[in-house]
């Protein structure tokens, strides 16, 4: 039956399954001011007092409704539509499952064609977020996923990518650039949001960009620029054209640097958008210019410090002090000691006479502010001023000439920009030109990657075959067959061309080896770069797995357990259960009251073959690796299924997406506990 009741007279039911999810009740009590309460109460009559009835379905909007009158948004008698129902607790129980069990919410898509219409239809975002009782920002972020690509908007619409990840794709409104990267990424399931915001990001700023934050976001657009909003991230917007900003940005360093070096004397202020001037010195000498000396006020300090420190290590040395004075003692130490790191941090010193021959770098922070370095350099060698014994060192302190490659005719050397330049260009001649010799090219190969074992040389390229990362370091293991295979291996190979004392003499020598010496350090090279497991994981590679099948690989043939590398290192109750395994339970019984180093050394002679015992026992004892030592574990196939995004998904007004969760989280783990318990495992 359905009948009006005051609100006054409503109050919480105990039978009420919903017993957290509340939230966003201020949201729903906007929506409900705008359109009213679009579904009833569920409600049954109390006892005491008469005339009041308990809410056992609907406690979020009874909650908004509460809400808006106890702000005065509406009046606390108005009458609210209610079903009254009758019956026990646990048929009222029942009901309030079903109601709040059976609700489906509005999907994304849902919602942005639903925001699209009322927009359409002449409303503004204020008007629309009000309407539906969420934020401007939540509908934003709606009609920015209304406006992807039509491949990506489908795919989550049909549910094959997830709302995260169309967030990512909505990072950008450019829509070939959407769908050019969904054909790139968007079949792949192991895919992530942040895997497409960078492939959509490309060359793009960060409006937190050391540059971007110099140039300003009014100057940027003013020259052209486009910005795309960030609605999905709190990292801030992104500016589309970067080579924009960096104009600007380059322009307004140049102005300053030319002030500065005009205000100060110096020879060159060079900008360096950057907060790093490491790639911009070489080919400049470093000038070491003297320090500013100590006044005799600070020499009398940093000496009167020295001795105080000195006679506070006696005091701490001769074990006399209780804890507390010793602990002051230590902290008075410690001061002083940082006074007198400081006094000894002196300034220096730039000559007037210098300013004209040196000069440094204007760098931009982190924070877009630019800064003026205080260590100078100068383009041709120079002596430090009043040393006598030779020239300033380069950017080293090495004091070595620039290379031939470095000077520029007339002797001075050239930029580092224009030197960087034509060496890029030089390697592109060479790549080049190897790509008409493979067999040259994988000489070239092979041998960087073999000899750059050595660490004694570089060689040009980023080829490299590193030794990895043993999860299990400084442990002396028993030599087992496979190691001692992999070093007759090495003891077998030609090793005459690692004599030679110089990196090209030493590939001329590998080039001269026939195929099958060259094929033998290959095999051996690439045996030693294998990883162990990859990091953080306990699972077998599945390149490993399928390089075992196509080499026919049985462990057992390899590797034997002993009471060293196995039996020794588990529990008795893991050797019962193995015994179990191999010869069923009257094996097992037969150890199940000795003691564990008895039971494993029996384990380690029946496991090994030297057992008396039955035929069958044996064999399968000497077929048997434990499951971390095999190829082919067989998993069950993991079913990847996309989750409901609870926590960002617009919530319908009489729904609760985040129980809705819940409710499937609990349904599982009370229907496959062991799953539960293996996945928690």
């Amino acid at each position: 039956m359905e009948q009006m009741i005051a609100l006054s007279k409503l109050r919480h039911s105990d039978s009420n399954v919903r017993k957290s999810g509340r939230t966003d009740i201020p949201q729903l009590a906007g929506d409900i001011e705008a359109r009213g309460l679009l579904q009833n109460l569920c409600v049954t009559a109390l006892k005491k007092p008469r005339g009041h009835y308990a809410v056992f379905a609907g406690g979020r909007r009874f909650e908004a409704l509460q809400l808006l009158a106890a702000e005065g948004r509406i009046d606390k008698d108005m009458e609210v539509s209610c079903k009254v129902l009758e019956g026990d607790d646990a048929a009222l129980s029942e009901a309030s499952l079903a109601e709040n069990f059976q609700r489906v919410n509005m999907t994304p898509t849902d919602e942005c064609r639903a925001f699209q219409h009322f927009i359409g239809e002449g409303c503004d975002l204020d008007a629309v977020a009000k309407r539906f009782g969420v934020t401007r920002r939540f509908v934003e972020g709606r009609l920015r996923l209304a406006g992807l690509a039509d491949p990506v908007f489908e795919a989550l619409a049909e549910g094959r990518i997830t709302l995260d990840m169309a967030k990512a794709y909505a990072t950008t409104g450019d829509q070939a650039k959407q769908t050019r990267v969904f054909e790139q990424y968007g079949n792949y399931s192991y895919t992530t949001p942040d895997q497409v915001r960078r492939a959509i990001a490309g060359d793009a700023l960060k409006a937190t960009d050391p540059i971007a934050q110099l140039v300003g976001e009014d100057a940027y657009v003013a020259a052209g620029g486009t910005i795309e909003r960030e609605l999905f991230s709190e990292n801030g917007d992104r500016w589309s054209d970067p080579e924009i900003a960096q104009g600007l940005a380059a322009a307004i360093m140049e102005a300053e640097a030319k002030r500065l070096g005009e205000e100060q004397g110096l020879a060159w202020v060079r900008p360096v958008a950057s907060a790093h001037i490491y790639n911009a010195t070489d080919g400049l000498y470093r000038v070491n210019l003297p320090k500013q000396p100590m006044s005799e006020a600070e020499e009398a300090r940093a000496d009167a410090i020295q001795t105080r420190m000195e006679e506070i290590g006696d005091e701490l040395d001769s074990g006399e002090l209780d804890d507390e004075a010793g602990s002051a003692l230590e902290a008075e130490y410690d001061k002083l000691e940082d006074e007198w790191n400081e006094l000894q941090r002196r300034p220096t010193i730039l000559p007037d006479d210098l300013k004209g021959q040196i000069g440094t770098f204007l760098t931009l922070a982190s924070d877009g502010k630019m800064v003026l370095e205080t260590t100078y350099f100068s383009e041709t060698p120079m002596r430090d001023p009043g040393d006598d014994r030779g020239t300033s060192g380069s950017t080293g302190a090495t004091g070595k000439a620039p290379p031939p490659e470095k000077i520029a005719p007339g002797g001075k050397p050239l930029s580092a920009r224009l030197s960087d330049e034509l060496a890029m260009q030089r390697r592109d001649i060479l790549a080049a030109a190897l790509l008409a010799d493979p067999a040259l090219a994988l000489d070239y190969a092979l041998f960087a990657m073999i000899d750059g074992n050595r660490g004694y040389e570089r060689y040009g390229t980023t080829m490299k075959a590193a030794r990895p990362n043993d999860p299990v370091i400084g442990k002396d293991c028993e030599p087992t067959p496979a190691r001692i295979a992999i070093e007759q291996a090495r003891d077998a190979l030609d090793t005459a061309w690692t004599e030679a004392g110089d990196v090209v003499a030493r590939f001329e020598g590998f080039r001269a080896l026939d195929d099958a010496r060259k094929a033998a350090w290959l095999a051996l090279m690439v045996a030693g770069s294998i990883e162990a497991k990859p990091d953080y994981s306990d699972t077998t590679n599945p390149l490993h797995a399928r390089l075992a099948g196509i080499l026919h690989i049985e462990p057992a043939q390899w590797w034997r357990p002993t009471s060293t590398n196995f039996f020794d290192r588990v529990s008795k109750g893991t050797l019962l259960a193995l015994l179990t395994e191999i010869g069923g339970e009257v094996l097992a019984a037969r150890y199940a009251a000795s003691k564990k180093p008895e039971v494993s050394a029996a384990c380690e002679k029946l496991f090994a073959g030297e057992a008396i015992t039955e035929p069958a026992i044996k064999d399968a004892a000497l077929a048997w690796v434990p499951d971390a030592m095999r190829f082919d574990i067989a998993r069950a196939a993991v079913i990847d299924e996309d989750e409901d995004d609870c926590s960002d998904a617009h919530e319908d007004p009489e729904d609760d997406p985040a129980e809705d969760c819940g409710d499937d989280q609990n349904d599982f783990e009370v229907e496959h506990p062991d799953e539960t318990l293996e996945a928690a495992e």
